[in-house]
């Protein structure tokens, strides 16, 4: 894994690069040696603040922490990025290679991998992925809402996410 760290409002020190490194190093069992690792260091209004991105095959995970020390982010960003790699199973690897709990590295059980169904379409005239991709996304990323072209449908869609956690997905007719 080659790991970029990168400052903002933060200096980070050898001895926490060092420790943030060999976690992340642990994590290199679900991806191998070409993943990419971006970690963000920043410090606004007395909070430490830790962003970490791993790409994979063009797979994103990504993880966003704020406490008032970098060191316990660590620990809460890293079981955030394997409970995203757990659930999408990465098709081939994360899932052949986890068999059972106890090879989790900062995981204590497995997360549910049901995702919420899509509650509500909306019909608007106005990147080729399914809409099953497009929940994934969501839920890696952490995001409210994702916009792509549907690959079945050739439309743009915006898939959502509801205040009942819920999903919902706007079709747009161009």
């Amino acid at each position: 894994m080659k790991i970029e760290f990168l400052e903002r409002n933060f200096k980070i020190s050898n001895k926490l690069k060092s420790i943030i490194s060999e976690k992340v190093e642990r994590l290199s069992k679900y991806f191998g040696d070409d993943a990419k690792v971006k970690v963000l260091c920043s410090e606004q209004n007395k909070q430490k603040k830790l962003e970490l991105t791993i790409v994979n095959k063009g797979m994103l995970y990504r993880s966003e922490v704020s406490s008032d020390d970098m060191y316990s982010n660590i620990d809460l960003a890293l079981p955030k990025i394997e409970r995203q790699i757990v659930r999408h199973k990465d098709k081939n690897v994360a899932k052949n290679r986890v068999k059972d709990l106890s090879a989790f590295e900062f995981l204590k059980e497995e997360p549910d991998v049901k995702l919420p169904e899509v509650y509500k379409k909306k019909v608007f005239d106005l990147d080729p992925i399914t809409v099953e991709d497009a929940k994934d996304y969501i839920e890696r990323l952490g995001h409210e809402f994702f916009v792509f072209l549907n690959a079945e449908t050739g439309k743009v869609n915006i898939l959502y996410r509801r205040k009942d956690a819920k999903f919902g997905l706007i079709e747009v007719n161009y």
